[in-house]
């Protein structure tokens, strides 16, 4: 359904990015934001099935300041790289990854006609996906599925701009317990979910995997997505 395009952050950064069209024009766009695996085979089915529900769908490879290409499974070995390539990628200049994240809201946005975007990120997308919420611009609504690091007071202090829907889940050791209480706490606004799941309950190439959490996290983005985004 999608390809493998270039764009171009405001630095000047081109990076990939798997764009996929929805059948005839789209009702809005959604920006996927990768784990720390690369725009991988899941990473694209994702994208694959917002563009099924009428939304063109945009996955910009954010590991590509650090190394281009990446693209794992789930391996130890795998998790172990992307856990490094991720403190990489954090370690980044400011502005960064938010370069690339805003590059492709504004891809985004033209690509679709004008019509208003929204992030959906997961694990370390799920924290970029919080965090554009309260930096980017142009941006109409963002969901952040089980973001590492959201819940750290650093990341509870930001103020998000836009509604926020969080999946998260409460058996999660990247996103404790007390955290998701800390940030229900000190954000009401924040439409927070959570299910009887592990971390990575949404991806489908994962052990952690959980088709009943995953349907209704997706059909609650979905409806979230109808109301904010179109």
């Amino acid at each position: 359904m999608g390809q493998m395009l270039e764009i171009t952050a405001a630095d000047g950064q081109k990076l990939p990015a798997y764009v996929a069209q929805p059948e005839g024009a789209p009702r809005g766009a959604v920006v996927v934001l990768q784990e720390i695996f690369g725009v991988n085979s899941h990473i694209r089915d994702v994208a694959d099935g917002y563009a099924r529900a009428g939304y063109l769908a945009v996955a910009p490879a954010l590991f590509q300041r650090v190394q281009p290409g990446v693209e794992m499974g789930y391996s130890d070995a795998e998790v172990k790289a992307g856990i490094q390539l991720k403190a990489k990628a954090e370690a980044l200049p400011a502005p960064g990854v938010l370069a690339d994240v805003q590059g492709a809201i504004d891809y985004a946005a033209q690509a679709s006609g004008g019509q208003k975007v929204a992030v959906v990120g997961y694990c370390w997308g799920g924290l970029w996906a919080w965090r554009a919420a309260a930096l980017a611009t142009g941006l109409s609504a963002a969901v952040p599925y089980y973001g590492g690091g959201m819940t750290q007071p650093a990341e509870i202090a930001r103020r998000p701009r836009v509604p926020v829907m969080a999946h998260l889940s409460d058996n999660d050791g990247s996103v404790p317990m007390d955290g998701v209480q800390a940030l229900q706490q000190a954000h009401p606004e924040v439409q927070v979910f959570i299910y009887p799941a592990h971390h990575g309950f949404n991806c489908d190439q994962r052990p952690a995997y959980d088709a009943a959490a995953a349907r209704q996290a997706l059909e609650r983005t979905l409806a979230f997505l109808a109301q904010h985004v179109g």
